[in-house]
């Protein structure tokens, strides 16, 4: 891949990051960004429109640049992932978004907007996703065990597997092998049991990956087999020559992550240019382009289907039949707790 991704600063990273404006460029819009995500390819047709891209600024992980907002951080727009929208708007940090300026709503996948649909109004443009899954060494694994997640219980790979050191992906993992497969509607008996198997998987984890590049150095040298990896990691390595596939379709499923922009509510500049850069977004030239040079999915279901289901199916984008378990919001109390017995997990508690 050209580009490591946003979901590479989730989690426990060491990427410090400020708000402090980089690439300069038009100041009458300001995006509040993952670093990585000034790359013109997404926006090409708000270039076009304006000769010059937007002023970004950058944060390394979303509870800072909720922090930073909070404090009265000004931008216009913001690029949070699905459980932090609903924290951005009870803090009153974000407005809802006027539907009739984007001129592909219609086009805009359904589930992931409709998740975002409070009290009548939208407040969350789907913009970037990808998948999570079992992925393990083809030259090193026993591949007919490959179809269940209950590999990571398996003593044969003690010392030998990987986690991602985040909650959001540790606990789909969690959640799936003991059987629950919408986290929205997750009990206190669901959460139980899926830490309690964490706590089992934990005793076979060489490492808690912060980033996808981490995962691929220890995916490469054999020091890790099999990890529960996002679909870049499989796609890059293979272009690398590195005996590695994933399994979306394991018997518990697999799992979907997706991010996107909102309207920060103490924005100062052009309303008109907000509503072209997510036009910008949602183009179909943006859609291919985080596809082909990103390894990732676009809002833009109708664009996403264009692309044809072989690119989509070789990008582990494609669809599965079996569980998928969707990262949409969640209960924010039981988020918390997961947020706090993952630490304790983690560190052998």
């Amino acid at each position: 891949m050209k580009h490591s991704l946003r979901k590479l600063f989730l989690g426990t990273t060491t990427i410090v990051a400020s708000a402090i404006a980089a690439n300069a460029a038009d100041k009458e819009l300001i995006v509040f960004d993952w670093s990585g995500y000034e790359d013109t390819g997404f926006f090409q047709t708000y270039i076009d429109k304006h000769g010059d891209s937007p002023t970004f600024t950058f944060f390394g992980e979303e509870e800072e640049a909720f922090q930073k907002l909070r404090a009265g951080f000004k931008a216009d727009v913001s690029h949070p992932c699905s459980q932090s929208v609903e924290k951005w708007l009870a803090a009153d940090l974000i407005e809802p978004l006027d539907i009739s300026k984007i001129e592909r709503w219609d086009e805009v996948n359904a589930d992931m907007k409709e998740a975002f649909k409070f009290d009548g109004s939208y407040y969350f443009l789907p913009a970037d996703w990808g998948t999570t899954a079992l992925t393990y060494r083809t030259d090193m694994v026993d591949e007919a065990k490959m179809n269940t997640l209950e590999v990571f219980l398996d003593p044969e790979y003690a010392g030998r597997t990987a986690i991602p050191d985040n909650v959001d992906d540790a606990y789909a993992l969690g959640y799936l092998a003991t059987g629950t497969t919408d986290w929205s509607k997750a009990t206190d008996d669901d959460f139980k049991r899926a830490s309690d198997w964490l706590r089992q998987a934990h005793q076979n984890v060489r490492a808690y990956w912060a980033d996808g590049a981490e995962l691929a150095q220890l995916l490469t040298s054999g020091e890790v087999i099999v990890s529960w990896a996002w679909n870049e990691t499989p796609t890059s390595l293979q272009a690398e020559d590195i005996a590695v596939a994933a399994n979306r379709s394991t018997k518990e499923g697999s799992s979907s992550w997706f991010c996107g922009y909102v309207n920060l509510k103490n924005g100062e500049n052009s309303e008109d240019k907000v509503y072209d850069f997510l036009n910008a977004w949602m183009d179909p030239s943006a859609a291919e382009y985080i596809v082909n040079e990103w390894g990732y999915g676009n809002g833009n279901a109708t664009a996403m289907a264009a692309l044809g289901g072989e690119l989509l199916d070789e990008m582990g984008l494609g669809p599965v039949d079996v569980p998928v378990l969707a990262q949409i919001p969640m209960d924010q109390a039981l988020r918390e707790k997961m947020v706090a017995e993952f630490e304790k997990i983690k560190a052998g508690f």
